[in-house]
């Protein structure tokens, strides 16, 4: 019996003398290598801590072999012990072996979720796999746990950057290639990969718009303005969106923001044209029917002029009140009172106005040469004078009352005369008629602004 005890005794001092002498604790082959940090849990297995740092100094040494005995003997005594599963996912990271180590990781993850050493060894095992965005939520899934890892911040930066250009690049080359499907699925990628910039909604809005998805285009705008209060070209979208479904007031309003932060002429036309729609959709049916009306009323045509030439009848207003009885409840009352008060148009001597009586082309023509005179007169345009017009014309001598008016008009071009040459003074007038003088007006009082 003494002979047995004496012979385990030196087996077992053979057995020590065998144990591995620790590497010099400075080695630091693999710095991008995360220590597995001990939880408080396994603070009661004091084997199993010294396996697990014990492997820690072999692996960061080198000696894998040692390293994976080291980690397997601490698994042996705890096996639930995920520090030493992180491990071994880290030691087949320092073997070029990523698929192999992804397990370990992700196994270690299971038990706890928040353990920021397996995050970050999944991030690398993931992106030596090529697996760029799970490595970006593996390492963005870390620095939420512990926003001290900078080094790993900044390597999230990095693959957030690539995957936006990469994904970005795929969408601007589908929206070239009319794949409109395939560019809206590759900015949402874009949009997952970046949330915060405001210039992939931007850009989605505008594959959106041409897919016929306007509501989702406008969110996308909405979502980039909200991002970049100064994003102008996001509210000229939004303007343009809106201008295309009819709603000019909410276009006049975006597109308004933007020309007082960036003031553009070509945002401010647009401004100007979406005003007027707006402006026109308010305005009574009567109106909006004059330009297909075969035979145009004295009250459409005061109105006509009203509307479109506000700046020179306001010119011409007289400061005597004018009396007018007959048109109290007529829709175009506005316009009909500052049109005689402008004397633009004639009350009759009763003081009526007559506005659903036809006009005449004589008519007409008066009412235009008052306003060529307003526009080319003392309080008008530039002082031009209105030509001296001697117009012969085949059914209007130079002494009949309509003449010197006929002759103004057609002299400037507001008017016209047929084939024949007549003039036809007594011919009733049309909406489109009165709608082309008018316009010729617009137009030379647009040139003598300039």
């Amino acid at each position: 019996m003494k002979r047995l005890v004496i012979a385990l005794a030196i087996a077992a001092g053979a057995c020590a003398q065998k144990t591995v002498p620790l590497p010099h604790e400075s080695a630091t082959r693999f710095e991008d290598f995360v220590e597995p940090g001990i939880p408080q849990t396994f603070s009661g297995n004091p084997a199993a801590l010294a396996s697990q740092q014990r492997g820690w100094r072999f692996l960061q040494a080198g000696d894998f072999r040692n390293a994976e005995r080291e980690f397997q003997l601490a698994l042996k005594s705890v096996p639930d012990f995920y520090p030493a599963e992180t491990a071994l996912g880290y030691l087949e990271l320092a073997r070029k072996d990523a698929k192999a180590a992804l397990p370990h990781f992700e196994k270690a993850l299971l038990t706890n979720g928040r353990y920021v050493s397996a995050l970050v060894g999944g991030g690398q095992a993931f992106l030596a796999l090529g697996r760029d965005r799970d490595a970006l939520f593996a390492f963005q899934s870390a620095v939420a746990v512990d926003p001290s890892l900078t080094d790993i911040r900044r390597r999230a930066d990095v693959l957030q950057f690539r995957g936006v250009e990469r994904e970005l690049a795929a969408a601007r080359q589908a929206v070239k290639d009319g794949k409109l499907d395939d560019a809206s699925k590759a900015f949402a990628a874009a949009i997952a990969s970046s949330p915060d910039s405001g210039f992939l909604y931007r850009e989605r809005a505008d594959v959106e718009i041409k897919r016929g998805n306007a509501a989702d285009a406008l969110t996308d705008l909405e979502k980039a303005i909200a991002l970049d209060a100064g994003d102008t070209a996001a509210m000229v979208q939004i303007g343009d969106v809106l201008a295309s479904r009819g709603d000019f007031d909410g276009a006049a309003r975006w597109y308004g923001e933007a020309v007082v932060i960036d003031p553009n002429d070509a945002v401010e036309a647009k401004l100007d044209a979406v005003k007027a729609r707006a402006e026109a959709e308010h305005l009574p049916a009567e109106y909006k029917a004059i330009d297909t009306t075969t035979q145009l009323t004295r009250g459409e045509l005061a109105s006509l002029i009203g509307i479109r030439l506000p700046t020179l009848v306001q010119s011409a207003r007289q400061k005597n009140a004018v009396v007018v009885t007959d048109v109290r409840n007529y829709w175009a009352s506005t316009w009909i009172l500052a049109v005689v008060r402008a004397g633009v148009m004639d009350a009759f001597a009763n003081h009526t106005f007559q506005p659903r009586a036809v006009v005449r082309r004589s008519e007409l023509a008066l009412a235009m040469s008052r306003l060529l005179v307003r526009l080319n007169g003392p309080g008008g345009g530039r002082g031009r004078p209105v030509p001296a017009a001697r117009t012969r014309f085949a059914d209007l001598a130079p002494s009949h009352l309509a003449y010197p008016a006929a002759s103004t008009v057609v002299a400037a071009g507001v008017m016209t005369v047929d084939d024949d040459n007549k003039f036809q003074p007594s011919r009733i007038v049309t909406g489109a008629e009165a709608i082309a003088a008018v316009s010729h007006i617009e137009a030379l009082a647009a040139d003598e602004r300039k």
